[in-house]
């Protein structure tokens, strides 16, 4: 039986190109390394390289972890990284009072958003197993 696709490797990759930032890593719901690559640049360049080569098990594993729904991991993750101190992937998973707090303070002064790169998969996944 085939897993649901609640992230896409096409999305990953996008991703990857500015993965020295650990963008991907968050993505795929591995926010320690994804730290460690932005405070390190990827490695200084060299895990940045070798993550081009595992974002299909990255993937993989992404798809067998976290649920799939009615609230899309891909669209929750391009809210929350050009629009999140705005609070509008908030919105989105229907998380109104968050969203207008994050809406009037900025993100709760980006360290709401911080919080959100860390746990937005956990936190949608949530949010999908309540809509069964």
């Amino acid at each position: 039986m085939a897993l649901p696709n609640t992230h896409y490797k096409t999305i990953g990759y996008l991703l990857w190109i500015f993965g020295f930032l650990g963008s991907h890593r968050f993505y795929y719901g591995r926010p320690v390394t994804g730290t460690i690559w932005f405070f390190t640049l990827g490695l200084l360049g060299i895990g940045w390289l070798i993550d081009l080569f595992l974002i299909p098990s990255m993937d993989r594993a992404a798809d067998r972890r976290y649920r799939a729904g009615h609230i899309s991991f891909t669209l929750g993750w391009i809210l929350l990284t050009f629009l999140g101190w705005l609070g509008i992937h908030r919105f989105y998973m229907g998380k109104w009072i968050t969203g207008i707090i994050y809406l009037c303070t900025g993100g709760l002064f980006l360290l709401g958003v911080l919080y959100d790169f860390w746990t937005l998969n956990e936190q949608i996944t949530e949010k999908n197993a309540e809509g069964l």
